[in-house]
């Protein structure tokens, strides 16, 4: 077993493709969630169905105590966090000036101030073993911007800035951090998007189509894998070549 791979946001479409991926790489996986009982019980049965060794773990990702507990946890108690995949978010479309303080403090708490929190948790036991890999999971309106997303754009990007600067700071010690922007991928996320809107998104993408889950979990693996050991730093696109 290669140790831990801790995955927020896994109830989602992309966060449990990469608990799948990642469990088939050997890792033993803590699959974290927040409210979405029902998807995390579906992917806990994948992965025993795959004789993962794996936890299924509710968090909170805006909430320093009880992210520091749940490392803690794991830490002790379950296999050393070798991998940490900050894939937890959330959208909203919504003129800048219609948004809440409320709306705000959510988008950015659970976006960016979450990919923090784990990140701090995560980081000693990793600079103590003088190896780990960290992936954060940004957009391609983090690069870009979109109409009506301010917010959310914003705080993707500053995941990547987050990203950018940690790797930094982190490779003396030997820990890689990098990130995922994906595109329009068939997920969750996109249900509030009418079939017409749908097929004119995947219009305006060069590749055509939407992406998969499993292809936003495959660049994962591989950025958290010995292939990629000379890669920090980066922000990956998996876009269909749209940003």
């Amino acid at each position: 077993m290669k140790g831990c791979a801790l995955i927020t946001g896994a109830s989602g479409a992309i966060g449990g493709a990469t608990a799948l991926r990642l469990a088939a790489d050997g890792y033993a996986v803590a699959a974290c969630y927040h409210q979405d009982a029902t998807s995390i019980e579906k992917l806990a049965a994948k992965l025993a169905a795959q004789n993962a060794v794996f936890r299924c773990c509710r968090l909170d990702v805006t909430d320093a105590a009880s992210v520091n507990a749940l490392f803690e946890e794991i830490e002790t108690r379950f296999a050393p966090v070798a991998v940490l995949v900050n894939n937890a978010g959330v959208a909203q479309q919504a003129l800048l000036q219609e948004t809440t303080d409320a709306e705000y403090d959510r988008l950015t708490g659970v976006n960016l101030k979450g990919a923090f929190l784990c990140c701090r948790a995560a980081v000693p036991g990793m600079v103590r073993r003088k190896r780990g890999a960290i992936i954060n999971v940004s957009s391609m309106w983090g690069r870009s911007g979109a109409s009506c997303e301010a917010v959310y754009s914003a705080a993707k990007a500053g995941v990547i800035g987050l990203t950018q600067a940690l790797a930094r700071e982190l490779a003396p010690s030997g820990v890689r951090v990098n990130c995922v922007a994906p595109g329009a991928i068939d997920s969750r996320m996109n249900d509030h998007l009418t079939a017409e809107e749908k097929a004119a998104l995947a219009a305006e993408i060069p590749l055509g189509r939407f992406g998969t889950p499993e292809e936003v979990a495959a660049a994962i693996a591989f950025l958290a894998s010995e292939d990629a050991s000379y890669i920090t730093a980066q922000t990956l696109g998996i876009d269909g070549g749209m940003i």
